[in-house]
């Protein structure tokens, strides 16, 4: 693929590209499975022209021949934890279970979680997701006293460092039931908009839930914010959170974005219950974002027996409904979720497997790129279009076919028209910072 110094001066012409319909304002749609070829123009950084093969190039532009390589947008990841990221090798989960995976992350937080061990290893993520072609992230950040002042300060200093290469979105994380202390919401909601932030939870089913739900919508309404919630994270068909969420909604007629994660209880479900909850969240308006990877890892888990289930939500029902969808990283090398790079090409192509996002492939792309950026509120990512920044992922594979049998394929990740060095930082990076508890 193309080199770290490549272009040279001038316009480039990328010709014979294969491009997603859907993210190109369906100008094209020619190969089947909403792909189609197009040669495509970049020049000072933007993308100048999109216009089907065969066009001649501009007058001193670079022709760089992509025989039919498919071309995506910078990738958009819509929910990640950077602050609890790569712990792994000094506080792995001991029978990987979600449980046992709440206590070892409360303990790698309250042992180590200095404002250092948070830059280096977050920056060491971001270091990943940025070589993987990601251009916008959202990260939840645990926010609980004392550690919480430390937590957001560090990732303040990392998003203006990060701003030319990975947009950041920093939300809230806590379980609802600490709102049974009336001062705790409102310190951590100014703190969510000073840094423009998301105001998050886990709405986990406890005593009081539908109070604690208004209090959330009240304390982002009265400060603009958007609501992402990590919902009903359980095999338990009991866990109906994501319903009340969607009640909640409607009852104060919010007009923020609302994103809940997770929704895992849902696929336990009875069919009239999900019915029911889904005309609901295709009423308020709410996104939902599956986390393939991590849940598969964690759900249905126990000692020396097959999992029966495969811990995602219902995504082809709910987009059949309108409602937004997205897939996303989650957890990294946590006690959540041993694995993971931070590489939404290797998401969405195991989400291809594990959700059944095939036969045909289609526009399921969005999954990956507009659908989660509209959900961050910004309209010009996830996109290919003339105008917008030349920021590109150029891959080998010339189909979804050829990406989802080899997603570690030959990459080029361009910004602003140039190609970044793709150099993934080494785990080695990180050993002085594991040694505490080996």
């Amino acid at each position: 693929m193309l080199s770290g110094a490549f272009p040279p001066a001038g316009p480039v012409h990328l010709a014979n590209a294969t491009v997603p319909s859907a993210l190109t304002a369906g100008m094209l749609n020619h190969l089947g499975e909403g792909l189609g070829r197009a040669d495509i123009v970049i020049d000072q950084g933007e993308i100048a022209s999109i216009s089907p093969p065969g066009i001649a190039a501009p007058e001193g532009a670079t022709r760089v021949d992509l025989d039919g390589g498919l071309v995506l947008p910078g990738l958009v990841d819509l929910h990640t934890h950077l602050d609890k990221g790569h712990i792994w090798p000094r506080r792995p989960n001991p029978d990987g279970t979600f449980a046992s995976a709440l206590e070892a992350a409360q303990a790698d937080r309250v042992a180590h979680w200095s404002a250092d061990d948070l830059r280096r290893r977050m920056s060491f993520a971001l270091q990943c997701a940025h070589a993987h072609g990601t251009v916008a992230m959202r990260t939840h950040l645990d926010t609980i006293p004392p550690h919480d002042t430390i937590t957001w300060d560090v990732f303040t200093e990392l998003r203006r460092d990060w701003a030319d290469r990975v947009d950041l979105q920093g939300s809230a994380l806590f379980g609802i039931e600490r709102l049974a202390d009336p001062a705790y919401l409102p310190r951590i909601a100014d703190r969510v908009a000073a840094c423009g932030g998301t105001l998050g939870v886990v709405s986990y089913m406890v005593d009081g839930l539908d109070g604690y739900l208004r209090q959330m919508f009240r304390a982002a309404a009265e400060r603009g914010l958007d609501l992402d919630f990590h919902v009903d994270e359980t095999g338990d068909p009991g866990a109906d959170s994501l319903r009340r969420i969607a009640e909640t909604a409607l009852e104060t007629g919010f007009s923020g974005r609302i994103v809940c994660g997770h929704c895992c209880s849902l696929a336990r479900q009875d069919a009239d219950t999900v019915d029911r909850t889904l005309d609901l969240v295709a009423r308020a308006g709410i996104g939902v974002v599956s986390l393939p990877m991590c849940n598969m890892f964690l759900m249905d888990r126990e000692p020396g027996r097959t999992p029966r289930w495969r811990g995602v939500t219902l995504l082809h029902e709910m987009r059949a409904r309108g409602i937004p969808v997205a897939v996303a990283s989650d957890n990294t090398r946590d006690p959540f979720y041993a694995y993971g790079d931070l590489d939404m090409i290797e998401v969405f192509t195991q989400a291809m497997r594990i959700l059944h996002l095939d036969m045909p492939v289609g526009d399921w792309v969005r999954l990956v790129t507009t659908t989660p950026a509209d959900l961050m509120g910004d309209p010009t990512r996830g996109r290919i279009d003339v105008g917008l920044p030349a920021d590109l992922v150029l891959l080998r594979a010339r189909d979804w076919n050829e990406l989802g049998a080899r997603p570690s394929g030959p990459r080029t990740v361009l910004r602003a028209g140039r190609a970044i060095a793709r150099a993934l930082p080494d785990y080695r990076d990180l050993d002085d910072l594991m040694e505490h508890d080996r």
